[in-house]
């Protein structure tokens, strides 16, 4: 087992499913892990079973919502103000949307917002503490519901023809360009010390869906004896997190730990450099340009 003793790592959507999984098992290699939650209650109670399991208090609770992304700025500059670097950042929080089409107090459609506008905005705003470490990496978690894409850039709200599964795998598809267009980047920054991949943790069973309604909710009650559980769900993003094999290695998409390719007509260089663009407008961050 990897000892992370001295690893300050960052765990969003920690307090259940595939974030604890991942945080605890991460705190009981020795890491300072931080719970970035919406929930106070569950995220302190999250913490104590956490710190309990590892043996040890190093883990901290910060609270924000992801779609709203004035709390993701207060709690970057929270975690810019209290840590001296970042090592591990997982972007692990996400949301299948429900039936109707819901809004950010910025007006922006909530699960674009959760599943990525938030993520890229928070690492952008951390990102200094990222190159602070020795050897960061930042683990985007996807999904092979991004094959499922229907983008456009036209109508990245989906104000026209919302559905939550269009929602679900667009953002899933803008998780893992995002990861591939970050890596391009700092290869072209010469930054060697942070490393990004992105990842599909496997179908799990977890609470993961309990906001969607309809066929959804049922199809995932008639799946839920064939799905794996949170741990095995986190294995994929502990390998990325630990793993010395994966050390220098940049951009990749993984399934059961290994690499796959990207399969999506959407999956090209220059849409992952408009998406980027588009999304610096839309989250106001502008890093690596």
């Amino acid at each position: 087992m990897t000892d992370l003793q001295n690893q300050i790592v960052l765990v969003t959507g920690a307090t259940s499913g595939i974030g604890e999984a991942t945080a605890r098992t991460l705190a009981q290699r020795g890491a300072h892990v931080i719970l970035l939650a919406r929930n106070a209650a569950k995220a302190e109670a999250t913490r104590a079973a956490i710190q309990q399991a590892a043996g040890h208090d190093r883990v901290d609770v910060l609270l924000a919502d992801l779609a709203d992304l004035d709390q993701v700025r207060r709690v970057a500059a929270e975690f810019n103000a209290r840590y001296p670097r970042l090592d591990i950042l997982v972007n692990n929080a996400g949301l299948l949307p429900g039936k109707e089409r819901k809004t950010t107090p910025q007006g922006y459609e909530a699960g674009l917002a959760t599943n990525y506008l938030g993520p890229f905005l928070l690492t952008a705003l951390v990102f200094d503490k990222l190159q602070q470490s020795p050897a960061a990496r930042i683990i985007n978690v996807s999904s092979e519901g991004y094959r499922l894409a229907k983008p456009n850039f036209a109508d990245l709200q989906q104000e026209r023809g919302y559905g939550p599964m269009r929602v679900y795998s667009n953002t899933k598809l803008y998780n893992i360009l995002f990861t591939q267009e970050l890596a391009r980047r700092l290869r072209a920054h010469g930054i060697q010390n942070v490393t990004t991949n992105a990842l599909h943790p496997g179908v799990v069973a977890s609470s993961f869906a309990s906001d969607s309604n309809g066929w959804m909710a049922a199809a995932m009650l008639l799946a839920r004896p064939f799905m794996i559980s949170a741990e095995q769900g986190a294995a994929t993003s502990l390998f990325l997190a630990a793993d010395p094999s994966v050390a220098q290695i940049s951009g990749g998409y993984y399934v059961k730990k290994k690499p796959e390719a990207v399969k999506h007509p959407f999956s090209t260089l220059a849409n992952a450099r408009q998406l980027w663009q588009h999304t610096e407008e839309l989250t106001g961050a502008q890093f690596l340009d």
